[in-house]
């Protein structure tokens, strides 16, 4: 089964890409095209196919054979310039076809993809670069054979040491409270249906202290008590179904049995079982099979109700398809206090601390390195027993965790395992993280956007890409290897990122080799000539070094450039002229720049080498103009311009970037859109639409981007003459559009609000809507698509600055909506039976706002009355609402009747709002905020 599980080993995905693209028919054809060297391409592959023959057994040897591991850094180099030479080949096919299709002219002239001062022909580089390649790789596999590398090797790694159900209780902390966690889910009874035994999943990265934790369990009196039966079974990598049967058959009854029949097997077992309630822990399981576990528990079913088995396992996928009806447990690293009582335990060698004051003092900065794994403690704590010697404690405290010595460290084999099981195209999203610095907060759509830049993401022809990249984020959450994180509130981005813990991203560093690097001040001295992928942490003036910038210009291959977010003190003009203008023309491999937040004002028209680029974030700088040079950057994928607030136009050639995929263009100072954004059939984020003036014409093109998705606003609508460009648009068959924003000029002098209700009209979405935002609408009334029942998906809706309406939408069987917010309706005296879609007396279908949880009302000056649906046919308004905001409603007296579901109640600048009725509510209200309100209230009693 182990070998099922391996996906084959790290550059057997980027060869099978580099393979793929040789074999397209672009490519192909522009070498027969060009009277290319076919024999030559030919070769490359065949060599390309010796080296893929010995990828797996290299891949294993290298953790112990820093000779091997050498190696496969010289083939990776080689597959890194075969890759960028056949994408320089496809980048000149198409830049072929643009102008085929275009025309050329100055602004579009070809710029050199071999820079060389030379008038070498393009032919002529490709094949003097091919042979050059071709040398390489045969000197490289010359060596394989003295290596000691052989060919078509399914390797395993080092199996892990079968493990018992015996613990040493006083040499575990900090689990006690997970203790009890799961003692307490094995003594209740909770089958379900005709399920009498039930699975509990323990999962967690390597080494955190699963096996641990469900041997405390296991040993526990009140858990000995609880079942007449009890089975450990060390499962591991390799997941037999009858030694797994075999096992527990044995240790159940304590009889042999010899035989080869498993349905003998399981008789014996069921019966041996039957009636009984039972307990097996399941160790260190890997198995994502379905249909394997079904066969092996089948002798489970006839066990007492209340039977339990414990599964620990690094992937939440095997958790997944064994549980039925208990929640995995996710087991948390431990405190640093606890850290340092292990430590204590295994380096001190029963002394006390204090005794070695120094060694005290550097132990506990090693604990703190270890970040919560109890395996990383004691592999560190062993290495230190007995050595007093405080040198050496520095020496483990400053070294890398896989330079230590390794015949006593556990840390990289029991981290491995989760590597080495991960699939091929895997492994390279993996270490490609080790890009980031540690603590780095990963943005999940930024993360899938790199990945694709880079050619990480395996293509699926039933799936885009971007989804792609999903499944490839949530394999490394399942696997232990990401933690989803909640960011803060207020953070604009997803408030889920992920995070590496410290030794996984040494893992992942340990990988990517030198390929990869997160420069900062301290491994300045290791940037080396094979470094591909490249970020830097912000520089602080007083510990600048401007020498560390010119070692890039050494970095030929270069493909990933992150530049410091911010820059500081007179460091800026120098550092801006020494990156735009020197540095970036010289690197012509990159694929991902981002110069995100820094102090750069302008790009030089250089930018157009970039061939190969697919990712360029300019957010947050100083850009005022984008040069036409970019409009040649065919591969392009990603273009961010979030926050570039001095940025007036885009490009009148942008239908040129035919490959362009995401285009971010949040808060910008653009006037208008350009004719052309119609030409990017592709297109699948577009974050505004800036409707200028005297052109608003353009919302014509939306016709053409039928895979817009995500968020979408309207910006500058007012500027809208002929309401059929809307129409054209055609938003209603936008079906992956989920947030639509409409926003007008708030000081739009206009006079026409007819016109804003026909534009509005004009804007109906897609039933899939699930965020509805509408800004500054002048209209008296809402169309009828405002509020329509059938936008099932609706969750949450915004009405702001709509100063002319008098009367809200009907919103109230809206199914799924969840968060309301009204503000600034300065003609709304009213909300009555039209809010909740009462006609003639009678309610329309269901309760009125059945799921809405949080309800917002802000500056509403001449609002007086709320009429509150109160046991209209038996159904209450507002059933589930848990916040109610009131904002400075001034003239409001309504007389508010609440559901006892609020918790949070929050009322400002309401002066004439009384509180009769909501001492009801003071029982369940979690919090009550009352500011310049509710003049007549002298008191309130609380029970």
């Amino acid at each position: 089964m182990a070998g099922q599980m391996v996906g084959g080993a790290f550059l057997s995905a980027s060869l099978q890409v580099l393979f793929d693209r040789m074999a397209s028919l672009q490519v192909i054809d522009f070498i027969r095209g060009k009277r290319l060297n076919e024999g030559l391409f030919k070769k490359l592959k065949i060599k390309l196919l010796s080296a893929h023959f010995v990828l797996n057994d290299a891949e294993q040897k290298q953790i112990w054979n820093s000779a091997v591991r050498e190696w496969l850094d010289e083939l990776h180099e080689a597959i890194y310039d075969a890759e960028d030479l056949v994408d320089k080949i496809n980048t000149e096919a198409l830049r072929c076809k643009m102008e085929a299709e275009y025309g050329s002219s100055s602004t579009h002239q070809v710029l050199n993809l071999f820079p060389t001062r030379t008038s070498t022909s393009f032919n002529e580089h490709v094949e003097y670069k091919m042979m050059e390649i071709l040398d390489r790789l045969e000197f490289i596999l010359d060596q394989k054979d003295s290596l000691g590398l052989k060919g078509d090797v399914q390797t395993k790694p080092s199996r892990r040491l079968p493990t018992t159900s015996s613990v040493e209780e006083s040499g575990v902390y900090g689990r006690n409270n997970d203790k009890e966690a799961i003692i307490e889910l094995l003594l209740t009874d909770n089958g379900s249906g005709n399920d009498n035994m039930s699975v509990i999943p323990i999962v967690g990265m390597g080494g955190i202290g699963k096996t641990t934790l469900a041997q405390l369990v296991y040993n526990d009196e009140r858990v000995k008590k609880c079942f007449e039966l009890k089975a450990w079974v060390f499962v591991s990598e390799e997941f037999d179904v009858f030694k797994i049967t075999k096992t527990i058959k044995e240790r159940v009854t304590s009889i042999i049995f010899k035989g080869q029949d498993l349905d003998l097997l399981q008789v014996q077992l069921e019966k041996a079982l039957r009636g009984k309630k039972f307990l097996l822990v399941l160790d260190d399981i890997w198995n994502e099979d379905y249909f394997m576990w079904e066969v092996v528990k089948k002798p489970f079913e006839c066990g007492a109700y209340g039977s339990k088995i414990i599964v620990t396992t690094r992937n939440e996928s095997v958790a997944s398809v064994m549980c039925n009806n208990v929640q995995s447990y996710q087991l948390a690293t431990i405190s640093d206090e606890n850290c340092w009582k292990l430590f204590v335990k295994h380096a001190f060698n029963n002394v006390h601390p204090y005794v070695h004051p120094k060694l005290e003092e550097i132990g506990r900065q090693i604990v703190i390195k270890c970040k919560g794994l109890p395996l990383a403690v004691k592999s560190l704590g062993s290495l230190l027993r007995n050595q007093l010697n405080p040198d050496e404690w520095e020496k483990i405290l400053q070294s890398d965790m896989w330079e230590l010595p390794k015949e006593k460290n556990s840390i990289l084999p029991a981290l491995w395992l989760s590597y080495h099981y991960l699939p091929s195209h895997l492994k390279r999203c993996f270490a490609y993280c080790s890009v980031f610095p540690k603590n780095h907060e990963i943005d999940k759509e930024d993360l899938i956007k790199l990945w694709m830049a880079e050619d990480l993401l395996k293509a699926q022809k039933d799936k885009r890409i971007e989804e792609v990249g999903e499944e490839s984020i949530k394999d490394l959450v399942s696997r232990s290897l990401f933690r989803q994180v909640l960011r803060e509130p207020w953070y604009e981005k997803s408030p889920i990122c992920y995070t590496m813990h410290d030794l996984v991203h040494d893992l992942a560093t340990f990988v990517a080799g030198e390929f990869c690097l997160s420069l900062d001040v301290n491994n300045s001295n290791k940037f080396l000539n094979k470094v591909c992928h490249l970020s830097q942490e912000n520089e602080k003036e007083h510990k600048y070094d401007f020498k560390r910038y010119e070692y890039l210009f050494r970095a030929k291959c270069l493909r990933t450039f992150f530049f410091p977010l911010q820059c500081y003190g007179g460091i800026q003009l120098q550092l801006q002229n020494l990156v735009a203008i020197k540095l970036l023309p010289t690197l012509t491999c990159l694929r991902v720049l981002s110069l995100n937040g820094s102090s750069i004002t302008e790009l030089p028209d250089s930018i157009g080498n970039l061939k190969l680029l697919r990712y360029l974030n300019l957010s947050k700088t100083r850009i005022k103009e984008m040069p036409i040079f970019l409009c040649a950057l065919y591969n392009l994928q990603t273009l961010i311009l979030s926050h570039c607030g001095q940025l007036k136009l885009l490009p009148t050639d942008i239908g040129r970037l035919i490959n362009l995929r995401h285009l971010d263009i949040t808060d910008t100072g653009l006037e208008r859109m350009p004719l052309e954004i119609g030409n990017l059939k592709d297109l699948q984020t577009l974050t505004e639409f800036i409707v200028g003036k005297d052109s608003g014409s353009t919302l014509k093109s939306l016709r053409d981007l039928q895979h817009l998705r995500g968020k979408l606003c309207f910006s500058e609508l007012n500027n809208i003459v002929n309401v059929e460009d809307i129409l054209v648009a055609n938003l209603k068959d936008k079906k992956y559009l989920t947030q639509l924003e409409f926003w007008w000029d708030y000081f739009d002098d206009i006079d026409n609000y007819q016109m804003h209700s026909r534009v509005l009209n004009g804007l109906e979405t897609h039933r899939s809507l699930k965020l509805l935002k509408i800004e500054n609408y002048r209209g008296q009334q809402f169309p009828k698509w405002v509020g329509d029942p059938s936008f099932c998906n609706l969750e949450k809706i915004r009405l702001g600055g709509c100063e002319e309406c008098s009367i809200l939408p009907p919103l109230g069987q809206l199914p799924f909506l969840k968060h309301l917010m009204i503000e600034g309706f300065d003609e709304l005296v009213t909300i009555g039976d039209e809010f909740y879609c009462i006609t003639g007396g009678s309610l329309a279908m269901a309760r009125p706002f059945g799921c809405l949880e949080i309800l917002e009302f802000y500056n509403l000056q001449k609002w007086e009355e709320w009429s509150f649906v109160d046991q209209v046919e038996g159904r209450d308004a507002f059933p589930n609402l848990k916040k109610l905001v009131l904002g400075c409603c001034p003239n409001l007296t309504a007389h508010i009747c609440l559901p006892n579901t609020t918790q949070e109640v929050s009322i400002r600048k309401c002066r004439k709002l009384e509180l009769l009725g909501m001492q009801q509510l003071f029982g369940n209200l979690g919090k009550l905020h009352i500011e310049e309100s509710c003049d007549t209230v002298n008191s309130i009693a609380i029970d």
